[in-house]
């Protein structure tokens, strides 16, 4: 006998409601980190545009950021909590590998049985999370969720280490997706460059845990190929991304990039051959590089600023450890 199922009612597109943030508590200058590296605060403005970036305090979790950022978007979003149907959380820095930092907010949110869990994509994984809630909204999966990234990556810097040590922040960024008559965010354009999978990577006994001996672990960088790939494959992307979103360059309003690189951020505006109105994310120079966290960081700081509004246009894009890259076309709230 032929079973028929009933499908899921799809809805016709996705939005963002609103976002959050919660920033490391410490601003730590560049001269606070150049004795370890023999560095220089002119070496690392020049390299990267970092003037000071934030760190969390030592009783400061990965967890206890992205819990703020995560309840003011859902606060400011004005869906009641009864309807948040998953969280999707990106994070590279929560300490435990099981059970995920998703089901954790869950229950201190105040929602423990909704959907809930994490994904490894490092400094792509919030266009990613993105990316996943537009799909579980349109299938009809889900009515609203929290999508959020959080690292507290001065947990894994090493001080000493040239290659990353000076780049990196602590925060988490967070945006409620909810759904919408028309498509408000665009097609996802995504995937990995495995081939340069050991380009950024954790060291400490190649994380092999089966020597029974594994240190704490640290992150370092290739930079150069890092910074090669960034500018040329990111750019390609983008440009596939708008195409299909069914915009061109002259529509773009806010240009938001991973927070890597002062340089990749004005490289790749050139490269886009940007408008000069369109408003660009630079919250590095002052928050650092905190991967995951750092384009819903960026975008609510402009958004609190002033410099973004309602309406706008905006291009985001991640790109990090893997290579994995992502990123959409959107309307901010």
């Amino acid at each position: 006998m032929a079973i028929s199922l009933t499908p899921r009612t799809p809805v016709a597109g996705s939005r963002v409601l609103a976002y959050g943030a919660a920033r490391g508590d410490l601003v730590v200058p560049n001269d606070d980190l150049v004795g370890p590296i023999d560095s220089s605060d002119e070496w690392i403005r020049q390299r990267t545009g970092i003037i000071t970036r934030n760190r969390a305090s030592e009783d400061v979790g990965v967890k206890d950021l992205a819990l703020a950022a995560g309840k003011e978007a859902i606060e400011r979003s004005g869906i009641d909590l009864d309807a948040l149907d998953a969280i999707i959380v990106s994070t590279i820095t929560f300490p435990y590998p099981t059970p995920s930092l998703a089901t954790l907010l869950a229950g201190q949110l105040g929602r423990p049985d909704v959907i809930a869990y994490d994904i490894s994509a490092a400094c792509a994984g919030f266009a990613y999370g993105i990316g996943q809630a537009d799909a579980l909204i349109r299938s009809g999966a889900a009515r609203n969720v929290l999508v959020i990234g959080a690292e507290k990556l001065s947990d894994i810097v090493s001080p000493t280490d040239r290659s990353i040590s000076f780049l990196l922040g602590d925060g988490a960024g967070a945006a409620v997706v909810g759904p919408s008559e028309e498509p408000m965010i665009g097609p996802t354009v995504w995937g990995s460059d495995g081939d340069h999978w050991d380009t950024i990577r954790m060291t400490g006994s190649s994380l092999d845990f089966r020597d029974g001996k594994v240190d704490w672990p640290t992150l370092e960088q290739d930079g150069r190929t890092v910074f090669r790939w960034a500018v040329w494959h990111t750019a390609k992307k983008i440009r596939e991304m708008l195409e299909l979103s069914g915009i061109g360059v002259e529509d773009v309003d806010v240009f938001v990039p991973h927070q890597a690189n002062m340089r990749i951020i004005d490289e790749l505006a050139k490269q886009l051959k940007l408008p000069e109105d369109v408003v660009i994310g630079r919250d590095i120079a002052e928050t650092g590089n905190t991967s995951a966290a750092s384009i819903p960081l960026a975008t609510h700081r402009l958004l609190e600023e002033g410099t973004a509004k309602s309406g706008d246009v905006l291009v985001q894009f991640g790109f990090g450890a893997g290579l994995a890259y992502a990123g959409q076309v959107l309307v901010l709230p």
